[in-house]
């Protein structure tokens, strides 16, 4: 796709509010672009180099290439793989499968490190994302310390709805892409535990699910 292309691709990304159309415009020259199926594994390694990844359409998940636990999920208008800013090698140990058939652009990381060093929003913004999602993390270790395995299940997917989701009348439903796996895998748990607590969670009308959506009425969410 052309500079153009890539430019409308990237409006919307909260990240890039700052920058200006020249340098968004030299950023799209550099900038490389791929569609995704669903189900296909996204390689963070590019040319033997690290990347870092601009999600326009779809979902991913990253994944503990170590043992293949789900770590978090990305959404559209997000961005992955900038863990190789902060910690290389642990960066090596991640990897990403799309949930649904994605857009991704994606810059080697030495170039995104050239271009946040001298647009300081820029740094600010993706370290600001990867805070994020080490809060995330901290917030998981002391729900496991904190609250049984029922409420953690119970939590997450009254966050992921919220996140994900879209209002429709007095619903808020989003596509249900995990797997209980899945869902296990985020809240340290069992698929048997997590299939136990979405049955009883349909059974008092708080959730409804199918194979293709997860939804929760509005009013049980917190404004």
């Amino acid at each position: 796709m052309n500079t153009y292309t890539k430019y409308w691709f990237l409006e919307g990304f909260n990240l890039f509010n700052k920058l200006g159309r020249i340098t968004m415009m030299r950023m799209c020259e550099i900038l490389e672009m791929e569609n995704i199926n669903k189900g296909e594994t996204i390689q963070l390694l590019k040319n033997n180099e690290k990347s870092i990844f601009f999600l326009k359409k779809g979902t991913i998940k990253i994944i503990d290439a170590l043992n293949n636990n789900v770590k978090y999920i990305v959404k559209k208008g997000n961005i992955f793989g900038e863990l190789s800013l902060y910690d290389k090698q642990a960066a090596l140990e991640e990897q990403a499968v799309a949930l649904e058939d994605c857009i991704i652009c994606y810059i080697e990381a030495d170039r995104m490190e050239n271009i946040m060093e001298k647009h300081k929003s820029l740094k600010n913004g993706v370290l600001k994302v990867y805070g994020l999602r080490i809060k995330k993390l901290e917030r998981r270790l002391r729900d496991l310390l904190y609250k049984d395995s029922a409420l953690r299940i119970e939590e997450f997917i009254k966050d992921y709805i919220q996140e994900f989701g879209e209002i429709e009348e007095n619903q808020i439903v989003a596509k249900n892409l995990l797997s209980h796996k899945d869902i296990a895998n985020l809240t340290n748990t069992s698929r048997q535990t997590v299939s136990n607590v979405m049955s009883c969670l349909r059974k008092d009308d708080i959730i409804s699910y199918n194979s293709q959506y997860i939804s929760i009425p509005k009013k049980l969410l917190p404004t």
